[in-house]
């Protein structure tokens, strides 16, 4: 018995083994982590090659981070087993009847619990942001790498898709400043630039002023951006939707700057300031300059 991670290599890597680790310690159990295979990625490949891990291994529960690749083959994983993916879970609980995940519907307005009947392996993937992550390199859990067999799958790996570099790495910024559709114009972006310069911070937003071309979308952040945490994170006009909560929620210190006393923003901060941004931000940053004497 034991809580079994699938590291995948992406930076959701160390959020998923956090989980890992909250799990494995709530339940008792010993926590291990299997790392991706070297072989090019297929569905075939990657299910059979799990399959034959876990059979071996008879985990409690199997973890994934929430990443495109296990969209894809995880729940036909999960139904060798006979058993479905609990997907996007942002926490849990765990009694003597089994573990109970939390999941969001309809975009985060509600949360639903969700209990895994029967004996284990349960198969859970974490969304993004839910767990602030943890180093994958841990001499104390037992690590496996399973071996994909290509002559038994069914499918042949084309390249691998290669994005473009990203100009601005919003992760390694210790302050961000992010717009939301609250600016209402491109032409009004400035306003939020000199409460970023003020402050030292990297200018982020959330996806529909990407989408509008407003700002580079690399510098969005949210479930379809990058994923933060630095130490302080303004959020400027943005409602607050789950997608891009789930971007920046693990940061240490978020302060939201909203007309709308109602906003699911408010919910994640920890300083929020109802008012108009459009007077709240020139205050801000006419006090910060002050400050700085």
């Amino acid at each position: 018995m034991s809580v079994l991670v699938i590291l995948e290599r992406h930076r959701m890597a160390g959020e998923a083994l956090a989980a890992g680790r909250e799990f494995a310690a709530a339940l008792g159990v010993p926590l291990a982590a299997a790392e991706q295979p070297e072989a090019a990625y297929t569905a075939d490949g990657y299910t059979a090659a799990y399959e034959a891990l876990i059979r071996e291994k008879n985990p409690t529960l199997v973890l994934f981070a929430h990443t495109y690749q296990t969209r894809d083959y995880a729940p036909k994983l999960a139904t060798r087993f006979g058993k479905t993916l609990i997907s996007d879970v942002i926490a849990a609980r765990f009694d003597g009847a089994g573990p109970i995940f939390v999941r969001q519907l309809f975009q985060g307005k509600f949360n639903a619990d969700v209990r895994a009947a029967g004996s284990g392996p349960h198969f859970v993937s974490v969304q993004a942001g839910a767990w602030r992550a943890a180093p994958t390199e841990d001499g104390s859990i037992e690590k496996f790498t399973p071996s994909v067999d290509a002559a038994a799958s069914r499918q042949k790996a084309e390249a691998p898709f290669r994005e473009s570099a990203r100009a601005v790495d919003l992760t390694q910024a210790p302050i961000i400043v992010s717009v939301g559709r609250g600016i209402q114009e491109q032409s009004n972006i400035p306003v939020v630039e000199k409460l970023a310069a003020a402050l030292g911070a990297e200018l982020a937003a959330s996806r529909p002023i990407c989408d509008a071309g407003w700002l580079p979308m690399e510098r969005q952040v949210g479930s379809s951006g990058q994923t933060v945490a630095p130490k302080l994170y303004v959020a400027v006009g943005i409602s607050g939707a789950i997608q891009h909560l789930v971007g920046m929620k693990g940061s240490k210190v978020i302060v939201a700057i909203n007309k709308d006393p109602h906003a699911p923003i408010f919910e994640a901060a920890d300083y929020g300031i109802v008012g108009d941004l459009f007077e709240v931000v020139p205050a801000l940053v006419e006090a910060i300059g002050k400050a700085k004497g």
